[in-house]
């Protein structure tokens, strides 16, 4: 709700996402897929709109979208058509792009969203529609003329079109954020929106609570999460502004500036006859046996809402750290794998601990995948140590760092030995550390009396002191032993 003078205003939204199929051929020719080629390289003769050619349908791309319906409860209608929808642009070059309207191979379906507090949120999804997409035109590499790459002409695309039942453009994030999940997931699409495999155009409307829908404008082709809510923030704002000074909202196409953080016009909103649809005279309809179905549906892997409530109960960490954990599905496969490699039971909390706190720390740091910088059972050995009581937690920092750098690829336990980076367990060294540190500091010694807090610093001082090698369970109890001892003197 966005709050004025008078009464609040709701936006409405709805977003059309366009997915690249993950496929190594295109939706209508043998032509490669193969992202980064050089322009034009990868382009058949029907790609290219050459007269005479004709579309051979690849079954693997109807099959990914198949089994993304399936991961979204969705309708798979058992017969659906190929329509021609025609617009004149220089990178379609027939003149027309092969899609679904009004019989569509997937029908309705949904998708859950948690947001804070516990929230659900259920996003319907309309359908799910299998097209091909269209060329790309390149304006920066002449003054005077632009240039038409066909690499992505003909590309598999899937097209899902929620309902407009989100209601923020923090939803609209967390929408496109879990769809994107799923779709990686299942690898139907690698969803990688720098590249534009995945992009998306967002309906946004506003009204006064309570009232009908109000006239909505298309931004289009967005492909970044973060310029998702700037585009809706705006595109808003900017609606709410002309209704309040008496205006009128004109449906139409707009793009989003990431410069200005402005959205402005591209073209008045076609309507669905200006694009004057035909079947495609050229391809059969699309019929789906029941066999198809069960056989897809058993191919599909533990969907990340199945994996996030099995965590929780499996392993009894905290729904924050099993969210985390599932985000992908190279993680959550990282950490069971990490979880089975421990010997004792009952480490799974700290295995999660670990891998979402200093291993993904230091796997951002150096911009790699936790699974490509530490092995499942260097995660799983660290723990096993700290548990042991043969390390602290700060040694264990080290010994991560360690292991990214001139000691990539050792036994975590190997290298303790070879170091001596045990921890220290003799209480009589941590004691002459202890009374080292308050001697040098009356003072604070005198102050921790009333002041509970500055023991910590105490402890901090003492596992200075002692290279990080002393539990610090064992120095807090000392310390406060050993203050209080020196009050009473």
């Amino acid at each position: 709700m966005i709050a004025t003078s008078e009464r609040e205003w709701e936006v409405v939204i709805g977003i059309e996402v366009h997915a690249q199929i993950s496929s190594s051929s295109k939706l209508f020719s043998r032509s490669s897929t193969t992202f980064g080629s050089e322009p034009n390289q990868n382009v058949a003769l029907f790609d290219a709109g050459i007269p005479g050619t004709l579309p051979s349908l690849n079954k693997e791309c109807v099959n990914q979208v198949l089994r993304t319906a399936l991961s979204l409860d969705a309708k798979i209608n058992r017969h659906s058509r190929f329509e021609r929808k025609h617009y004149f642009y220089p990178d379609l070059p027939k003149g027309y792009q092969i899609s679904q309207t009004k019989y569509p191979l997937v029908g309705t379906g949904k998708l859950v969203l948690f947001m804070g507090d516990n929230q659900e949120i259920e996003v319907g999804i309309e359908r799910i529609s299998l097209e091909q997409d269209a060329g790309k035109l390149t304006h920066d590499k002449s003054s005077s003329e632009s240039l038409i790459d066909l690499n992505r002409a003909g590309i598999g695309l899937m097209e899902i079109v929620s309902s407009p039942s989100l209601r923020s453009s923090d939803e609209a994030k967390a929408y496109l954020s879990k769809l994107r999940m799923i779709l990686r997931y299942i690898g139907a699409c690698d969803g990688d929106m720098e590249k534009g495999s995945m992009r998306a155009d967002i309906n946004v409307s506003v009204r006064r609570t309570g009232e009908p829908l109000g006239t909505r404008c298309e931004i289009k082709n967005v492909n970044s999460l973060k310029f998702v809510k700037q585009a809706i923030k705006y595109e808003a704002q900017r609606q709410i502004e002309v209704l309040e000074n008496n205006g009128t909202i004109e449906q139409e196409t707009r793009l989003f500036d990431p410069i200005t953080g402005k959205t402005r016009t591209m073209r008045s909103k076609e309507k669905v006859h200006d694009y004057r649809y035909i079947p495609d005279p050229d391809l059969l309809e699309l019929v789906i046996e029941d066999s198809t179905i069960t056989r897809l549906r058993c191919t599909l892997p533990e969907l990340p809402d199945a994996k996030r409530k099995r965590f929780i109960k499996e392993y009894e960490i905290s729904s924050y750290d099993a969210t985390l954990l599932t985000m992908n599905r190279e993680t959550a496969d990282y950490y069971e794998a990490a979880v089975k490699e421990c010997n004792a039971s009952g480490k799974a909390k700290l295995v999660a601990n670990w891998i979402t706190g200093d291993v993904a720390a230091h796997a951002n740091t150096i911009g790699i995948p936790i699974w490509q910088l530490f092995t499942p059972k260097q995660v799983a050995s660290i723990v096993e140590l700290i548990t042991e009581g043969v390390i602290s937690g700060k040694v264990a920092k080290k010994i991560l760092a360690l292991l990214t750098d001139e000691h990539k690829g050792s036994d975590p336990r190997q290298l303790v030995e070879e170091l001596r980076m045990h921890q220290i367990i003799d209480t009589k060294l941590i004691e002459e550390a202890v009374e080292q540190v308050i001697t040098r500091e009356p003072i604070k010694a005198a102050q921790a009396i009333t002041k509970p807090a500055i023991i910590g610093w105490f402890v901090g001082q003492v596992l200075k002191e002692t290279a990080g090698k002393s539990n610090p369970e064992t120095v807090t109890k000392i310390v406060a032993k050993k203050i209080s001892k020196h009050s009473c003197n």
